[in-house]
């Protein structure tokens, strides 16, 4: 027998203003802005003209690595499960919401991609809640340069 699920999440086009945070302050983030050139401007500029695309657990889609994604369940572990409770509790929220309706509708996380390299620049905790529900979550994939 093939168990089914009836567990859905309907994936929309992020808001790049609420993400802001990540550009300026994401420590981890600043060696890839700086190594592509890219700056805030480039991303504003170019977001809209971004795409839904699924995003199957691995390390890259489409054949492009996607920096900071860590997509292993070992990773999951480390820097989601094991994490502060602060962080890890927005992720159970969301495990909340999607068992007790069944369905969720989610601003899709952001990969941003430049120069045959991408970078997860944007939501991990919704990325790796529709990995975890055997999903294939979609992100918003925005081409730089």
């Amino acid at each position: 027998m093939i168990s089914s699920s009836t567990l859905s999440i309907t994936w929309l086009q992020p808001d790049i203003e609420e993400e802001r945070w990540e550009f300026f302050n994401h420590p981890a983030k600043q060696f890839w802005y700086q190594s592509h050139l890219v700056t805030w401007e480039q991303i504003v500029s170019a977001f809209d003209g971004g795409a839904l695309v699924p995003y199957p657990r691995a390390a890259a889609i489409n054949g492009t690595p996607v920096a900071l994604s860590y997509h292993s369940y070992e990773d999951y572990q480390t820097y989601l499960a094991r994490a502060k409770r602060g962080y890890r509790k927005n992720y159970t929220r969301l495990e909340d919401d999607l068992q007790a309706s069944g369905t969720l509708m989610l601003k899709a996380p952001i990969v941003l991609c430049c120069d045959g390299e991408g970078l997860l620049f944007s939501g991990y905790r919704r990325l790796c809640l529709g990995w975890n529900y055997g999903m294939v979550p979609y992100i918003w994939q925005v081409q730089l340069g």
